[in-house]
């Protein structure tokens, strides 16, 4: 079972796709939208300045925004990981010490 993906961590999924110049189906597919999805984030992320539309090959590219949002993100990922580790480690002693509390 795949675990829940945020309004941040699908932007993010979208501009990583864009990253590399990707057109509207390649989008969906590799950040695993639906296009309903996909058209609601992608017109959000357009007027957001994070992508822009090259009408000419008809693809999406990142803007230096949507670059330094991907930056911006990558350290929010991995601090937002480091401290749900910090807290599964402290709920656990918690259990542990209202098990010692216990009669049981």
């Amino acid at each position: 079972m795949g675990s829940y993906r945020g309004r941040l961590d699908i932007i993010a999924d979208i501009l990583h796709v864009v990253s590399g110049n990707a057109k509207k189906t390649q989008i969906m597919y590799q950040a695993n939208l639906s296009y309903k999805v996909l058209q609601k984030y992608l017109l959000e992320i357009v007027e957001a300045s994070l992508v822009s539309f090259e009408s000419k090959d008809q693809y999406y590219v990142l803007t230096p925004k949507g670059k330094e949002f991907l930056t911006a993100y990558r350290d929010y990922f991995k601090t937002n990981k480091n401290i749900a580790k910090r807290l599964n480690e402290v709920c656990s002693k918690k259990k542990v010490l209202e098990g010692l509390c216990s009669n049981k």
